[in-house]
């Protein structure tokens, strides 16, 4: 079959190079891809958000399957389009509605509809413009620290821990008021915070049965040791040595089973992958946030550590058919480390050259590109996340070792990478 898969990222090389090796993948399109997805397929230079366009790429290639990756064209109604439109309805698609995608979209809807099925989260209020004075006088009688979360999509940096109520309280007028996320963050959600350590587990659904995937744990700040600010992924590993299948057990029984019966009863279309970002607290997990997709760069240790067929786990999910298909898993270790343009996660330049792309690398090590371009014969920055270095070993500390050694063989100006990813498991 001819595929289509959206998305120019890290994420999107990862499921590239699986899904180019499935014996049911005739071609491969990618849009708009990277310099690296160009390695697995034929990128379009169109956006995933171009709706019109996707169709006519759609129609041009006889595609079969359509492979979302990022949030946004799930939230803003890719798969309702698909299904409303009589040339392209007989297409699969992966991902959910756009009613059911708010559970990425919306940090208060996923909040409601954790409530009302009774899915362990943080305690939460939701403020608006409308009752701004309300939300100054909750914050500064809130225990500190406090958790501050932009409602809409804010690229996985809309979320402020508060040390003190004085910059809550100006963080929360920076957010309503002054427009800091746009309009994500016109709508602030204030949670206690909870002690702990996190997680990101996978699942693949076709809104009946669901497959569970390899978990991971990914490295949001930009600094060592967990310093400095949230970026959108410096770095991941998988397996988590903590989720063991005690804990892994109640992961399924209080949050995947309730969140499944939960679009079940809500009869909300899903069919794709579903992210639980979970925090460990004690030795129980509670929910922090849903994605509508898989994650990155977690993608880029979860899928290599995946033995099977991805196109036809793929073709399972959309077709509702999920039930009769078991995941099998590389009990290797699989580590990913990010290196980011400087200047990350602020000002950064693009357009420099990337050097050491050719290096001869040893089995088991595998360069995903998450912010390239080509630009004739170089390849050069595209972004503030450039490429991440992921390796599979017998044990973490091989594989991030041998990560690292890739990271440091690649090189362009101002590159940085954290050295420490897994720090508190090696």
């Amino acid at each position: 079959m001819n595929i289509l898969l959206l998305g120019s990222g890290g994420r999107e090389h990862a499921l590239a190079w699986k899904m180019k090796q499935s014996a049911l993948c005739d071609e491969l399109f990618i849009a708009p891809g990277n310099a690296g997805t160009a390695q697995c397929g034929t990128n379009l230079n169109i956006s995933g958000n171009d709706f019109s366009a996707i169709k006519n790429s759609c129609k041009a290639h006889n595609i079969q399957l359509v492979v979302v990756g990022p949030e946004e064209p799930l939230v803003i109604g890719i798969v309702d389009f698909f299904n409303s439109d009589d040339d392209l309805k007989n297409i699969l698609i992966i991902g959910p509605s756009k009613e059911a995608a708010q559970l990425e979209g919306s940090k208060a809807y996923a909040k409601a509809f954790m409530q009302r099925h009774h899915i362990p989260t943080a305690e939460y209020k939701e403020f608006t413009e409308e009752n701004y004075e309300e939300g100054l006088a909750y914050l500064q009688q809130h225990s500190l620290p406090i958790v501050l979360k932009a409602d809409g999509l804010a690229a996985g940096k809309g979320v402020v821990i508060c040390q003190h109520w004085l910059e809550a309280v100006s963080e929360f007028e920076l957010m309503i008021q002054r427009s800091k996320f746009g309009e994500a963050g016109k709508r602030v959600v204030v949670e206690e915070f909870l002690t702990g350590i996190e997680l990101s587990v996978f699942v693949l659904t076709d809104g009946n049965h669901y497959v569970l995937l390899p978990e991971a744990k990914d490295y949001k700040r930009i600094g060592e040791r967990d310093t400095g600010p949230n970026t959108g992924g410096m770095g991941a590993i998988s397996p988590v040595p903590f989720a063991d299948d005690a804990f892994m057990q109640k992961v399924i029984t209080k949050v995947i089973k309730p969140t499944i019966n939960g679009l079940q009863k809500d009869n909300l279309d899903y069919k794709g992958f579903i992210f639980f970002g979970l925090i460990k607290v004690g030795d129980e997990p509670l929910v922090i946030e849903y994605n509508c997709r898989m994650g990155d760069p977690e993608t880029e240790v979860v899928i290599p550590r995946i033995k099977n067929d991805l196109v036809a786990l793929l073709v399972a999910t959309a077709s509702q058919q999920l039930a009769a298909q078991k995941i099998e898993v590389d009990n290797r270790a699989a580590t990913t480390i990010v290196a980011v343009s400087g200047g990350y996660p602020n000002e950064y330049t693009k357009g420099i050259v990337i050097e050491g792309l050719d290096t001869t690398v040893e089995e088991d090590v595998l360069l995903f590109h998450a912010g390239t371009k080509q630009e004739g014969d170089a390849v050069v920055t595209a972004a503030g996340r450039v490429l991440c270095a992921t390796a599979l070993g017998t044990d973490l500390d091989e594989a991030i070792n041998k990560s690292r050694d890739l990271v440091e063989a690649i090189d362009f100006k101002g590159k940085y990478f954290r050295r420490d990813i897994g720090f508190e498991f090696l």
